[in-house]
């Protein structure tokens, strides 16, 4: 397991150099997908240098991708195990060069997500996860073990999407009363959550699947958790629509955040 772990490490880096690349330059080649969301030069090059290098290390397992989502919940309902991507998680964030955009890469197996990478090119970290392993945050210089922070403080520092606050969570954070804001693009906010800079993201709008899955593995073995508004946790490829329903991410499980 931690030597696969340490291969996908590795494609997403690969990938993460192909984002950089086309990011120190002038022409990032954007253009506006169907559901409106906007497509890079450098989401693509991530896809390819993701899905030919899970190829190449697990044969047998099938690859969904955020840029190759045309296959029918008839096939994908088949699957035991396979491998979840999101090339460029952030790709707004992309485009504002603000640096907060990450590559993410899960391994699913009945519906859980069970090994995963987050790596974010700019700063050139990465964080890493497997089930019964626990979740680690490479730097330049050392890997380290990261951990939610228990218990939660008096005063939550929570999380935020920088491009998505929506109505809901503004009407959360009041119920919530009193609490420290952090504006984050991407994958980012789970990170935080599981390295204990964070306490709480609620995420009360729409993610696709490919969104969450790599950083909810790490938020777990960090100590955390990924759960729905009913208190389930979050799984993947149950239905037709990619789409999650409303989540929390938090690290302690004793503080009530749902019913508030």
């Amino acid at each position: 397991m931690i030597d696969l772990l340490n291969r996908i490490e590795r494609i997403a880096i690969n990938a993460g150099n192909a984002i950089m690349e086309i990011y120190q330059s002038a022409d990032f080649g954007v253009e506006i997908k169907s559901d409106d969301s906007p497509l890079t030069k450098a989401d693509l090059a991530a896809h390819n240098i993701i899905v030919e290098g899970l190829k190449k290390t697990t044969k047998d397992i099938p690859i969904l991708s955020e840029e190759s989502t045309d296959i029918s919940f008839e096939t994908r309902k088949k699957w035991k195990k396979y491998w979840l991507v999101d090339p460029l998680d952030g790709t707004k964030e992309f485009i504002k060069r603000n640096g907060e955009f990450t590559v993410n890469i899960a391994l699913i197996e009945n519906g859980n997500s069970i090994l995963s990478v987050v790596y974010v090119p700019v700063q050139e970290i990465s964080y890493t996860a497997a089930k019964g392993y626990g979740a680690f945050k490479k730097t330049k210089n050392e890997r380290v073990k990261i951990s939610v922070h228990k218990p939660a403080r008096n005063t939550p520092i929570v999380v935020g999407s920088r491009s998505h606050l929506s109505e809901d969570v503004q009407n959360y954070l009041s119920a919530l009363g009193e609490h420290e804001m952090i504006s984050m693009g991407s994958s980012l906010k789970f990170c935080l959550v599981a390295e204990g800079k964070a306490d709480l993201y609620p995420r009360l709008g729409l993610t696709s699947e490919w969104d969450t899955a790599a950083a909810q593995c790490i938020v777990e073995q960090a100590g955390g958790a990924v759960v729905t508004l009913e208190n389930c946790t979050l799984i993947y490829n149950t239905k037709d629509s990619l789409l999650n329903p409303y989540f929390m991410v938090y690290g302690d499980a004793n503080k009530e955040w749902i019913n508030l």
